[in-house]
């Protein structure tokens, strides 16, 4: 089931351009929503797509992954074991504003009179680009242009130019360049979950602060987390014009104004070079000095090299990431061609955005473009994002799931404290503590743990990078199997099988059950893999296997107790009807009339009671139908078609996460109008507001569920236990086709469907195997490319 779009802004404002994310008019009712679309950031920090002065904004923010402030959960009646400390990621000091007064007139783009209009976020330079034009009230036509960019390369820098001409007349200009560190109490107006809590009052402490010449310097600190942000702006001023200019700052503000003469004609250009360092000490000034440091070398390198090295960073990624389109059947997409390509590469830049530079943090549901969902890290980034991630950018991906392994001392005692062994990771987190105040949607959903794992084996078998495995993903594996084998018991009810019970699997509308069929199938797959990893160990590296005994306390014996469990998993099946269950009673729930559910009534979460949701047949987003792609091969092809028949109008669609992993098997079970509606939702979920809440920040793991959309569902990718095969899905007609790029194990692989035919060309290798259909190809340095004839349904 789908909803329908929330935004079609005027086709003539917002332009689809394959490589820019166009506007060509100021439209006040969409602010909320190009804040977040509009958004730079580079994983390590982030800013909205908030105009340089300041305003109009709905939620202004610049983010810093991982930085954040901790605060007690308080429950109205609490129980052993509730997570007790929340984490929200703070908006801390924003250092983008320059604001502009021609005559004294200051402008703003609420109040405006603009002549000309056009933003853009450029997809191939990584930059925000505005152009405009205004006429102040007593005639005076000034042109605006700015360039904002967030740096890949340089990981704490951000950069902006504010170029000021006055095209008929000669003004006095003040261009007020500002700093400011303020936490304003912001408080829900509803009660929508996915919102961040806001603080009373502020919640940055000055700690440091000075200015020289043109440079200001401001650090401030938590109170909870003992966390200290350190920002600092210096400029350039590029102009023939006669100018001075003044800096001051207070506690919470700095500013440096330069006032200019300025002559019709010429340009006044100003540069603003900005850094961001972060760090959990008592003292700020080691973080001072290394902004000091940071604004030295780019102030010295310069913006045009920023620029450059940003545009080869791009390059780079796209060379190994993008994925084109051509000749779409657009009646049936109701799209044109240029407007699904637009699509795919917004979606894949805000990925890039997300996760660039996050090297010792996990990547937040909203990624950098808001603060929705607290800024924390969910199972999304291991089912969603990895996939894209491992075949474009493998070195990301290492370092989310180093990450994830640097929460295993947490992990362990989440674990013990819920009477487990091994480790239990938290289902939403920025410190690697719980922060889930509602554990029948959280804590409950331990798939979590084979999720992780499901990622790791999938990187592993995608990189060949077994050092990692015996470093990292060795501990980890042993620790989750444990508490797999402490959280289920073989039932003698259910003939001795090994039962999983309240547990809640990936649809957040039935919770706390038995034998959720997702949960045991992933749970089965982890007990297996580490069985499978530390039986390696002994017979091949028995020297990493004591290490790992010794780190772990392990007994091989458990060995056989992780098998005996994978081996009899308990698999809900009805024989009748073919269909598995989601869980033990899912069957016997009543469905919920969802043909009656008026539209504005969705997401039911917001309309509900829970229990009103929980005795119900009804389903928030894909889990049997997830884990029939997930683990396709525990399926038949009469079973996926009979399962996604009966769950596909079950299914409300609430959730972003539903779309892209529905429209993969109404490819492969034949519904082809079906995924391309499917396709269509996980394309627009943000463009167009889908779920209508685009406003609090872009859905980053749903952005990575269109790649696997497009590569799983259109390219009939499917890569379990590390063998990558292909079986295109072609729709009955049309000459549309499909190109991406894989990076497996070293090789660089080009694959491009077309009509009647799929080319596979190895860049980069000396040998890959792979299957086509049922056919195992083989390319070779000599032979880098293979056609074979692509079927049709």
């Amino acid at each position: 089931m789908l909803h329908h779009e929330r935004i079609r802004p005027p086709r003539d404002d917002y332009v689809p351009d394959e490589w820019n994310l166009i506007e060509k008019a100021f439209h006040p009712e969409f602010v909320a929503q190009t804040e977040s679309l509009f958004a730079l950031g580079n994983g390590y920090f982030g800013m909205r797509g908030v105009p340089e002065e300041g305003d109009p904004s709905v939620q202004n923010g610049t983010f810093i992954n991982g930085f954040y402030e901790e605060w007690p959960i308080v429950y109205s009646e609490t129980a052993y074991g509730f997570a007790r400390t929340g984490q929200t990621m703070l908006n801390v000091t924003d250092s983008k504003i320059i604001r502009l007064f021609v005559d004294d007139e200051r402008f703003g783009m609420a109040s405006a009179n603009i002549r000309h209009y056009d933003r853009r976020l450029n997809l191939k330079a990584g930059t925000l680009d505005r152009e405009l034009h205004w006429e102040t009230p007593s005639g005076k036509l000034v042109r605006i242009r700015t360039r904002r960019l967030i740096s890949f390369r340089h990981r704490h820098v951000a950069a902006i130019t504010y170029e000021v001409t006055l095209l008929n007349q000669e003004a006095p200009v003040v261009i007020s360049s500002e700093i400011h560190c303020h936490t304003p109490e912001v408080r829900k107006t509803d009660d929508d979950p996915r919102r961040a809590k806001m603080f009373s009052g502020d919640v940055l402490r000055y700690r440091a602060g000075y200015m020289r010449d043109r440079r200001v310097v401001l650090a401030h600190g938590t109170e909870r987390s003992r966390m200290i942000v350190a920002c600092g702006i210096d400029h350039e001023l590029e102009t023939d014009c006669h100018h001075t200019y003044k800096s001051s700052h207070t506690e919470n503000f700095g500013q440096v104004a330069f006032s200019v003469a300025a002559l019709p004609g010429r340009s006044i250009r100003l540069i603003k070079y900005i850094a961001y360092h972060t760090e959990t000490v008592a003292d700020p000034k080691p973080l001072c000095d290394r902004v000091e440091w940071t604004l030295d070398r780019t102030v010295a390198q310069g913006f045009a090299t920023l620029l450059t090295e940003q545009q080869h960073y791009l390059d780079r990624f796209w060379h190994r990431s993008d994925v084109s389109v051509s000749n779409i059947d657009e009646d049936r997409a109701r799209l044109t061609t240029v407007e699904i390509q637009q699509a795919i590469r917004v979606n894949l830049f805000h990925i890039l955005q997300a996760s660039a530079r996050a090297e010792s943090t996990g990547v937040a549901a909203k990624g950098l473009t808001g603060q929705a969902y607290e800024g924390q890290y969910f199972w999304d980034t291991e089912i969603y994002l990895f996939p894209f991630l491992i075949y474009t950018s493998p070195r990301i991906a290492k370092n989310l799931l180093r990450f994830r392994y640097g929460m295993l001392d947490h992990a362990r005692a989440r674990a013990r404290e819920l009477g487990h062994r091994g480790a239990l990771f938290p289902w939403r987190t920025i410190s690697g503590e719980e922060a889930s105040a509602y554990y029948a949607a959280g804590t409950a959903q331990y798939h979590i743990n084979a999720d992780i794992m499901y990622a790791l084996r999938k990187y592993v078998n995608a990189t060949g990078d077994q050092e990692f495995l015996l470093e990292c993903g060795a501990e980890m594996l042993v620790e989750t199997a444990r508490l797999w084998c402490s959280l289920g018991f073989f039932s003698a009810r259910k003939g001795g099988k090994f039962c999983i019970n309240g547990v809640t699997g990936p649809d957040e509308y039935n919770t706390v059950v038995n034998n959720n069929t997702y949960t045991n199938l992933m749970a089965r797959e982890n007990l297996r893999y580490a069985a499978d990893t530390v039986a390696a160990l002994k017979a091949e590296k028995p020297d990493v296997l004591d290490a790992l005994i010794k780190k772990t306390g392990l007994d091989l014996a458990e060995l056989d107790m992780w098998a005996r469990a994978a081996d009899n998993m308990y698999v809900p099946f009805d024989a009748a009807t073919g269909i598995y269950p989601q869980d033990d009673g899912f069957l016997d729930r009543q469905p919920w009339d969802l043909k009656n559910t008026p539209d504005d009534r969705y997401p039911l979460l917001l309309f509900y009671h829970p229990l009103n949701i929980y005795r119900s047949q009804v389903i928030k987003q894909a889990d049997v139908i997830l884990a029939m792609f997930l683990l396709s091969h525990e399926f038949s092809a009469e079973a996926k078609r009979r399962n996604f028949d009966f769950y596909d109008p079950l299914t409300t669609g609430d959730s972003s996460l539903s779309s892209c992993i529905e429209a993969i098997i109404a490819f492969e079970v034949g519904e082809f109008d079906k995924a391309v509606t499917y396709m269509r939702a996980a394309l627009l979920m943000d463009l167009a507001d889908v779920g209508g809440n685009v406003t609090d920040g872009c859905h980053i793991a749903s952005m990575g569920g269109t790649w696997m959309a497009v590569v799983y569902g259109f390219g009939g990718l499917r890569d379990y236990d590390g063998m990558l095969s292909f079986r295109p899905q072609r729709p009955p007609e049309g000459r549309s086709t499909l190109q991406f790029p894989l990076t497996y194990r070293g090789r660089s692989l080009d694959v491009e469907i077309a009509p009647d035919s799929t080319t596979y060309t190895m860049r980069v290798g000396d040998e890959l195997v792979f299957r086509h259909e049922d056919e195992v190809v083989t390319l070779t340095h000599a032979n880098p490319t293979a056609v074979r004839r692509t079927l049709r349904p």
